[in-house]
């Protein structure tokens, strides 16, 4: 454990930044991986499902994640929050990816870039990761996501690479963390960015609409799917949400 970044083993979550200066994850270093492209340079958002487990009984991250590929998502994103071993993540991780690539969904990771490589996913991060760095490990075809609070944050994620920002909206026991900043905020950092911003925080089919009047590209959900009693027609409901706005309806409250 030194002053500087840790080196990126392939040992999974290695690259969680002990010693690392200002409070930083690092990602470190790791040999160069021929990565297949995974996107074209812009990234259809509309509808993106965060995974999370036992939110019904039984119900596990694979599951979620394939519920919302059935059920139409545009992005599905597998958030493990030390609730899986090492193996457990990389097989979930291996099966999320090969159901996403088979049914044209975005697949992405939170925050271990080490498993985003292995499956071939892209990855999400938040303002205690290096983007910039994530970016080179990641390289140009992977989709990178980083999360936000500010124009400023926003316009540093763009600056260093990132296909889009994530703004949390409203206040959500899923992520308690995460300081809400409303549509307003969302309106703010959509106009001073040049990335697609995707609000979560939330959000589920009865307001999904005025958030993207409010300029999101895109709205990220957690339990409007993962709690749901069928979590495949919950998806389905929020995407229809997203074609109906699309399709120059007039949201609720615009």
């Amino acid at each position: 454990m030194g002053s500087g970044p840790r080196s990126l083993s392939l040992r999974p979550r290695s690259w969680l930044g002990i010693g690392v200066p200002s409070g930083r994850r690092s990602f470190g270093s790791i040999s160069p991986a021929r990565l297949r492209p995974r996107h074209d340079g812009s990234v259809e958002l509309g509808l993106y499902v965060v995974t999370a487990a036992g939110m019904v009984p039984g119900r596990t991250h694979l599951d979620v994640g394939l519920a919302a590929v059935e059920g139409g998502a545009n992005v599905v994103q597998l958030r493990a929050r030390g609730d899986l071993s090492a193996g457990a993540l990389q097989e979930t991780a291996r099966r999320l990816a090969e159901a996403c690539a088979a049914a044209g969904v975005v697949f992405v990771v939170n925050d271990d870039v080490e498993t985003a490589r292995m499956v071939g996913a892209g990855l999400h991060v938040g303002q205690d990761a290096d983007a910039r760095l994530a970016r080179r490990l990641l390289g140009g075809g992977a989709v990178l996501g980083v999360s936000v609070a500010t124009r400023e944050e926003a316009r540093k994620a763009a600056d260093a690479g990132a296909d889009y920002v994530a703004v949390t909206v409203w206040a959500t026991p899923t992520k308690p963390e995460a300081v809400p900043y409303g549509l307003e905020g969302v309106r703010d950092i959509a106009a001073g960015t040049s990335v697609p911003v995707v609000g979560i925080g939330g959000i589920d089919a009865s307001n999904a609409s005025v958030v993207l009047a409010a300029g999101a590209a895109g709205i990220a959900v957690i339990s409007a799917v993962a709690a749901a009693g069928d979590p495949v027609a919950a998806t389905q409901e929020l995407a229809e949400v997203v074609r109906t706005f699309r399709g120059g309806a007039t949201p609720a409250g615009r």
